[in-house]
């Protein structure tokens, strides 16, 4: 009886030190909703051209954060299986992001893909950027479920480049261009070659504090013949308004 009187103080002591540890960390994130005219991932409409309504919820605490991500069908399309209403994708991201230096960040984590069709996968990937002008940046993805199954390399890179302007107090713009290679990424495609680039503007208008409400374009192509034969030239409009905390 001793004995589980002693273990049962150590665990309550363990619990209590745990709670107080968990008080003590600063938890930051946000929530978000928004409409677009249809979804567009890595230059694929996955929507049939349908417009969408895309949310989530950041939660951020010493350096990782954990997201939720979902994107819902607004007007059925072609396929059977994209009926207004129905939730077509949802992600979970678990990321850790930190600076090596003044000059160099780097994240790195996994994303949860859940489709409705053709199914779900995972993806590890490892981000680097530069501290600088243009905020330049090179991101790894590696699937490592699907792709394994398939027999398949299962890479993506995107470099991006990127410059924020401060308009007023209330109102940034950002500019954007990214550029892809793919290397039999499952749902991206079987070959390894130039995926696509990615122009886009957007702009934040903060109504307090904590509520901003963004608005922005991206236009897309394909940048080699292979990448022709999954995506086409195209580009989404989207608004959004996101709640920080």
């Amino acid at each position: 009886m001793k004995k589980l009187t002693v273990l049962f103080a150590s665990l309550a002591l363990c619990a209590t030190a745990l709670v107080s540890t968990a008080s003590a960390i600063e938890v930051s994130g946000d929530a978000y909703v928004g409409v677009a005219d249809k979804y567009l991932w890595r230059g694929i409409d996955l929507s049939d051209s349908q417009p969408v309504m895309q949310g989530g919820v950041d939660l951020s605490a010493g350096g990782f954060t954990l997201s939720y991500w979902t994107n819902t069908q607004l007007s059925g399309g072609d396929e059977d299986f994209l009926k207004a209403g129905d939730v077509t994708e949802t992600d979970i991201v678990l990321d850790y992001s930190f600076d090596v230096s003044e000059l160099l960040s780097v994240s790195v984590g996994d994303i949860y893909y859940s489709f409705n069709v053709p199914g779900s996968t995972h993806e590890l990937y490892l981000g680097a950027s530069l501290n600088t002008i243009l905020a330049p940046s090179l991101t790894v993805y590696y699937d490592w479920d699907a792709a394994n199954d398939a027999n398949l390399n299962g890479l993506f890179y995107s470099a991006s480049i990127g410059h924020d302007l401060s308009l007023s107090e209330a109102l940034s713009l950002s500019l954007g261009a990214a550029a892809t290679y793919n290397d039999e990424s499952p749902f991206v495609g079987a070959f390894s070659d130039w995926h696509n680039y990615e122009l886009s503007v957007g702009a934040d208008y903060a109504l307090t504090e904590q509520i901003v409400v963004s608005a922005a374009v991206l236009y897309s192509d394909a940048l080699s013949d292979d990448a022709e034969l999954v995506i086409e030239d195209d580009a989404v409009a989207s608004v959004s308004v996101a709640l920080n905390f």
